[in-house]
């Protein structure tokens, strides 16, 4: 800021590294409630992981099905991908360049593990994946506008 005659100070506007920020560096404006999609998807993600390692009862087990796994490994699958999620969510809450490319990649990559899941437990995958499809839809579109 540069000092103006009797006290006054010009104010600079925003530079470009800062624009969608607000002053303690939280993402403003749409970003924001995308960043909040990714976090819940992410923690339910975490959730079922943890459940599938945890091999519990909760899951059925298909008999004929081309994806089956053992349940700890789509257990694993599961936590990774949920990880991931939430790193992206918070860098895209923080408004982090890398978070707005890396959100659609991770809900794309969620929403295919999803599917693959179907036959084990199909209302909370299918629940998952409307909620991917919805991140996928509202990052894409704001990549457009």
């Amino acid at each position: 800021m540069a000092d103006m005659p009797h006290g006054a100070r010009h104010e600079t506007g925003p530079t470009d590294r800062d624009a969608g920020r607000s002053d303690d560096g939280r993402s403003t404006g749409p970003m924001r409630y995308f960043g909040v999609p990714l976090l819940v998807s992410g923690v339910l993600g975490v959730l079922q992981g943890i459940t599938g390692i945890a091999e519990d009862r909760l899951y059925g087990v298909p008999r004929h099905y081309e994806y089956r796994f053992d349940l700890t490994s789509w257990g694993w699958i599961h936590l990774v991908v949920g990880v991931a999620l939430i790193v992206v969510g918070v860098a895209t809450l923080r408004s982090m360049s890398w978070g707005r490319a890396a959100g659609p990649a991770t809900a794309a990559v969620s929403l295919v593990t999803q599917f693959m899941f179907i036959p084990y437990y199909p209302l909370w995958s299918i629940s998952v994946m409307a909620l991917d499809l919805i991140i996928l839809w509202g990052l894409a579109r704001l990549a457009v506008v």
